[in-house]
């Protein structure tokens, strides 16, 4: 079982990873504005084709997927806290 000093720690670690993740959106629309107003500005117009922000919008934009799942969808501690919870009832069942 967890003590109360490893559950703060543990609350600390998400807090730390969800606070991250709202200062790296921020600097993704952040940039993704200015690239698209430095395109805006050199082109000036749509010429056809895909314009060149689209690119590290979507590569940083699935970046940014990854980092909102892993802070707000994924607590690696408490899975293997429910693990060893799970093993330590299967254990008691089995006599050991």
């Amino acid at each position: 079982m967890e003590t109360i000093q490893q559950r703060d720690e543990r609350l600390w670690k998400i807090a730390k990873s969800r606070a991250a993740f709202k200062n790296s959106l921020i600097v993704y629309l952040v940039m993704n504005l200015f690239f698209w107003a430095i395109w805006y500005a050199t082109s000036g117009h749509y010429e056809g084709g895909t314009p060149w922000p689209v690119w590290p919008g979507l590569g940083w934009g699935l970046a940014i997927a990854f980092q909102y799942f892993n802070a707000f969808h994924r607590d690696p501690f408490g899975d293997t806290l429910r693990e060893y919870e799970r093993l330590q009832a299967e254990k008691e069942q089995r006599g050991l």
